[in-house]
């Protein structure tokens, strides 16, 4: 093997852009797919009723389920032919922004329409929003990386003490 190969195979992998873990992501995945599956059951009976704000709150949980499939899972949506342009939409976005929208279209129903159905109906989807919302916080530092920091912040507090003081240094 050359140096130049060496050095190739010893490179890390490149970093996603979100700085998810691979098994992460399909942990939110598998949550997205799980809460549209709630959503969807959920809604459709929610719809079995007269009042028309569980009808509306129904109809909003399934609407729900299918941008979570479509969003998450785009090839159980093959039927639609934007689906992968909406997915690749997704992607592109930071988890934050998936945890505000996640969780806005769960609590929607639930403001609509305060049940049972809805509120356990959607509570898989918000779920999947409080993970990417932590996804979004980043990763947890190491012990010896905040040790040095707080050593660092130390001895420049005492800096600026003595400085301040004038006493020389």
């Amino acid at each position: 093997m050359s140096t130049e190969e060496t050095a190739a195979s010893n490179k890390p992998a490149p970093p996603d852009d979100d700085g998810m873990t691979w098994w992460y992501r399909w942990l939110c995945k598998i949550a997205g797919v799980l809460g549209g599956i709630s959503c969807a059951v959920s809604g459709v009976w929610n719809c079995v009723t007269v009042n028309p704000l569980n009808i509306a709150a129904g109809v909003w949980m399934v609407l729900n389920a299918f941008v979570l499939f479509l969003c998450e899972v785009p090839f159980c949506c093959q039927f639609v032919e934007f689906a992968n342009a909406v997915a690749a939409r997704a992607d592109k976005l930071k988890p934050w922004q998936k945890a505000f929208f996640y969780c806005g279209m769960a609590l929607f129903p639930i403001f609509l329409s305060f049940s049972f159905t809805t509120l356990f109906g959607n509570a898989i989807a918000f779920a999947t929003g409080v993970l990417y919302g932590l996804a979004s916080l980043g990763k947890k530092g190491d012990a010896v990386t905040y040790a040095r920091l707080q050593h660092q912040k130390q001895g420049d507090e005492e800096r600026m003490a003595g400085t301040a003081n004038g006493a020389p240094e």
